[in-house]
C-alpha cells in the first residue's frame, strides 16, 4: 500500500461530457474536502459540490468517498466527476498536486489494489484485458479471469502441490527413523492428476490467445483467383486494389472483421507462383509466412479454370477451399471443406461467414477456463516440467528432499502467475501496460 496519495484522470484523455478524477491514499478525503464546498463526505454517497482552488471556482462536481478498505485500491479513495473540459480536468488535478498529492504512474491504482490484497496478479492483468476488450468474446475472456474462475483453478493446483510438498518435507524431519508420510502410489497418482490439469490449461492457450488477439485467416491462392476481391467482399469495402493484371498484390494486407462477437484477422496475400520479379517474389514469400502463422487458411481457386493443387504447405492447417467466380461457368470442383461463391456478386459470402462462426462457437461453450495470457503460458510450461521431473524422481526412487525441490519449483512458477511470488521488475512490466488513472 502506498504511503503517499496519488491522483490522475481515470477517463480517456480528451473532451467529453464528464471526466473522473481519482484520488487514492491516506490523505485522499482530507485533500478533497479542502477544495469541496461540503463539510463532510458520507461513505459511498454522491455529493454535489463546488470544487474551488484558492477561492476560485473551477467546476461543479459530484464527489464520492470510498473509505478504506472498502475501495478499489483498499485505501482511502475519492472519485470526483467533473465536466469533461480539458482545462477543468487539468485544473482539478493541479489543485490536488499543489495540495501534496502525486501524479499516479500507469496502472498504479490497480497495482495498489493488488498490493492491498483486493486482486491477485492474474485478476489485475485481467483488468487491462477488460479495458482493451472490443468484442463480446474478448470481454468474456477478461471477465472470466477477473471473476477468479481461472485463479481458483490455479489456487487449487497450488494447494494440492503445497500438501504434497509439506508431506515430503515432513519426512525430512524424521529421516533418521526412515518414515514415509506420503504413500508413493498415491503421490504418483496425484502428480499424474496435476500434470493432466496443467496440460489442459496449456492446451487451451492456442484458442484462448487466438480469441484474445483475433483469429488470423490467410487468404491465399494463385494470381487472379480473386483473393483481394474476396477480402473486399468480406469487409464490404474496397480495401484491396483489384485488377485483371496477375500479381497486382505484392504485399500482405490485414483487416479485422467481427462475426458473432469473434474477431477474425483476414490477411490478403500475393498470388502463389514462381516469379522473376524480385518484388513479387518477396510478396510470395510473405504469403507463405502468412500461411504458416494462420489459424485458418482460405484457399481461393478460380472456378473458371481447372483445379490445381496448392503450391504451399497446408499440413496441420484448418483449410476452407473457396471456389470463386461461381457466377461464371464452373470448370472444376475443389476439395472439401469447400464453398462456391462469387466475390463480385457477394453470393455465398454470408454462408462463408457462417462457416467461420460454426467452427469457433462450439469451442467456446462450457465453463472451463481458457488460458489467454502469454506470461501465464510460459510459467505453466515451467510448472509442467517441474511436475514431470518430480514424477521421474519418484519412479527412480530418488530421495524425498530432491523430489521436494521439483515440487517447490512448480510452486514458485505458479506463484508468479497469482502473485505469491513477484518482483519489482515483474510488477513494473505488468502494470506499465495500463493507462494512467487505472
Amino acid at each position: 500500500m502506498g504511503s503517499d496519495t496519488i491522483v490522475a484522470v481515470s477517463t480517456p484523455r480528451g473532451v467529453g461530457g464528464v471526466a473522473v478524477v481519482r484520488l487514492s491514499g491516506p490523505q485522499a478525503r482530507e485533500m478533497a474536502l479542502r477544495h469541496l464546498s461540503v463539510d463532510a463526505l458520507e461513505p459511498r454517497h454522491s455529493h454535489f459540490a463546488r470544487f474551488s482552488d484558492g477561492g476560485s471556482l473551477i467546476d461543479e462536481v459530484l464527489a464520492v468517498w470510498f473509505p478504506a478498505p472498502h475501495s478499489y485500491t483498499g485505501e482511502e479513495m475519492v472519485e470526483i466527476s467533473c465536466h469533461g473540459s480539458l482545462y477543468v480536468q487539468q485544473a482539478i488535478v493541479q489543485a490536488l498536486l499543489d495540495d501534496g498529492a502525486r501524479l499516479a504512474e500507469p496502472g498504479e491504482f490497480t497495482m495498489r489494489a493488488f498490493l492491498g490484497g483486493k486482486l491477485n496478479l492474474s485478476q489485475a492483468e485481467a483488468v487491462a484485458d477488460l479495458i482493451d476488450a472490443v468484442t463480446p468474446v474478448q470481454h468474456r475472456l477478461a471477465v472470466s479471469q477477473l471473476r477468479g474462475g481461472y485463479a481458483r483453478k490455479l489456487n487449487d493446483l497450488r494447494k494440492r502441490l503445497l500438501d504434497l510438498t509439506a508431506l515430503l518435507e515432513l519426512e525430512l524431519d524424521f529421516s533418521q527413523e526412515d518414515v514415509e508420510f506420503a504413500d508413493r502410489s498415491q503421490l504418483r497418482q496425484t502428480l499424474c492428476e496435476l500434470a493432466a490439469e496443467v496440460e489442459r490449461l496449456l492446451a487451451s492457450f492456442s484458442l484462448g490467445n487466438t480469441l484474445k488477439r483475433g483469429i488470423p485467416v490467410a487468404i491465399v491462392g494463385r494470381p487472379n483467383a480473386g483473393k483481394s476481391s474476396l477480402l473486399n467482399a468480406l469487409l464490404d469495402d474496397d480495401r484491396a486494389l483489384v485488377s485483371d493484371i496477375p500479381g497486382t498484390t505484392r504485399d500482405t494486407i490485414e483487416e479485422t472483421l467481427t462475426l458473432d462477437g469473434i474477431t477474425f484477422r483476414f490477411i490478403d496475400t500475393a498470388g502463389l507462383r514462381s516469379s522473376s520479379d524480385a518484388i513479387e517474389a518477396m510478396g510470395v514469400e510473405r504469403s507463405r509466412k502468412a500461411v504458416a502463422d494462420a489459424e485458418v487458411v482460405l484457399y481461393v481457386h478460380d472456378a473458371t479454370t481447372p483445379w490445381q493443387a496448392p503450391d504451399v504447405d497446408l499440413d496441420g492447417k484448418q483449410v476452407i477451399y473457396v471456389n470463386n467466380k461461381s457466377d461464371l461457368p464452373v470448370a472444376a470442383s475443389v476439395p472439401s471443406p469447400s464453398i462456391n461463391l462469387s466475390a463480385r456478386t457477394k453470393d455465398g459470402i454470408a454462408q462463408l461467414e457462417a462457416m467461420f462462426v460454426e467452427r469457433y462457437q462450439p469451442r467456446l461453450s462450457g465453463d472451463a477456463p481458457l488460458l489467454s495470457n502469454e506470461r501465464h503460458y510460459g510459467a505453466l510450461l515451467h510448472v509442467a516440467k517441474a511436475i514431470a521431473a518430480a514424477s521421474r524422481a519418484l519412479d527412480e526412487a530418488i530421495p524425498s528432499d530432491l523430489v521436494a525441490v521439483d515440487l517447490r519449483d512448480a510452486l514458485y512458477h505458479l506463484g508468479t502467475i497469482t502473485g505469491e511470488v513477484s518482483s519489482d521488475e515483474l510488477l513494473t512490466n505488468i502494470f506499465s501496460r495500463f493507462c494512467i488513472g487505472k
